[in-house]
C-alpha cells in the first residue's frame, strides 16, 4: 500500500494544488517527465493500448486507485443473480479523494459482462471516484459521457450479465499495469499510468521544461530555415 494507508488508517493525501498541477499535464508529457528521474524501466507504470479511453471529450483524471477483481460470466450455484456488495463501498470511501476505480475482470472471458453502466457511473461519482479503469468491458457510454467521468477500458458491452465482485482492496492488474489500493493514477487520451508519489511536486515542472525544448524542435521542422543538418544541431544542442 503507499504511504498513506497504513492499516485501513488514511494519513496526509497530496495537497489539491499538487494534483491540479499534475491533472493540468498531458499524459504523454507526463510519461516523459516520470522517464527523466529513471525510477523504473519505460516499459513500466502504464497500461498497455489494450486499456483505451472512451469518452473523446473527457478532461484528465487523476486519483487515487481504489481496486477490484469480478467476475462475470457463470450464474450463480443459486439463483439468478448475485447479491450486491455494498461492502465494496465501505471500502471505496476509506480511500482519499480523488478516487480512481481499477477493476480487473479475471473472467475466463474478460469483458463479457459490464460491470459500470450509467447507475454505476453515477454511484461511484457520488463516492468521490473521478475516473474507472478494467480490463474488461463498460455500457451506456453515451449516458455516461453526460457526467464528469473518465472511462478506460477494453470495449463497450451489452449486458451485466452475472458480474459480481470477486474480492476488492488487493492489487489487481490491467492492461500490464499492477495497481495497488492507493496508488496515484492519472488517465487521459493517451491512456492509464500511475505516478510515484514522491515524485508528485518535481514532475510539472520537468514536464513543462521537455514540452519547450520539443516545441523547439517543432517550431524549427514548421519553419523556412528547416535542413537536416541544422535538425542535427538543434537536436544535440538540446541534449
Amino acid at each position: 500500500m503507499s504511504a498513506f494507508l497504513c492499516g485501513g488508517l488514511v494519513t496526509d493525501p497530496i495537497s489539491k494544488h499538487a494534483l491540479s498541477a499534475l491533472r493540468a499535464l498531458n499524459g504523454t508529457d507526463l510519461a516523459n517527465a516520470i522517464e527523466c528521474f529513471d525510477r523504473r524501466l519505460r516499459n513500466e507504470g502504464f497500461a498497455d493500448a489494450s486499456i483505451r479511453c472512451l469518452l473523446a471529450d473527457s478532461r484528465p483524471s487523476i486519483g487515487y486507485a481504489v481496486t477490484a477483481r469480478i467476475r462475470c460470466s457463470s450464474p450463480p450455484p443459486v439463483g439468478h443473480r448475485y447479491h450486491d456488495r455494498t461492502d465494496w463501498w465501505n471500502y471505496i470511501v476509506t480511500v482519499p479523494t480523488p478516487r480512481f476505480v481499477v477493476v480487473q475482470d479475471i473472467d475466463d472471458r474478460p469483458g463479457f459482462g459490464a460491470f459500470v453502466g450509467d447507475v454505476h457511473a453515477n454511484v461511484l461519482r457520488a463516492l468521490g471516484c473521478v475516473a474507472y479503469a478494467t480490463n474488461g468491458s463498460v455500457r451506456d457510454v453515451d449516458a455516461i459521457g453526460m457526467i464528469p467521468f473518465g472511462l478506460f477500458a477494453t470495449a463497450i458491452g451489452l449486458s451485466h450479465v452475472f458480474c459480481h465482485i470477486v474480492d476488492f482492496g488487493e492489487p489487481v492488474e490491467v492492461g500490464g499495469l499492477t495497481v495497488a489500493s492507493g496508488d496515484l493514477l492519472f488517465g487521459d487520451r493517451n491512456g492509464v499510468q500511475s505516478v510515484p508519489l514522491d515524485l508528485v511536486e518535481r514532475v510539472p515542472a520537468v514536464a513543462a521544461n521537455l514540452k519547450a525544448r520539443e516545441q523547439t524542435v517543432i517550431r524549427f521542422c514548421q519553419s523556412q530555415e528547416f535542413s537536416l543538418d541544422k535538425l542535427r544541431h538543434l537536436v544535440r544542442s538540446l541534449g
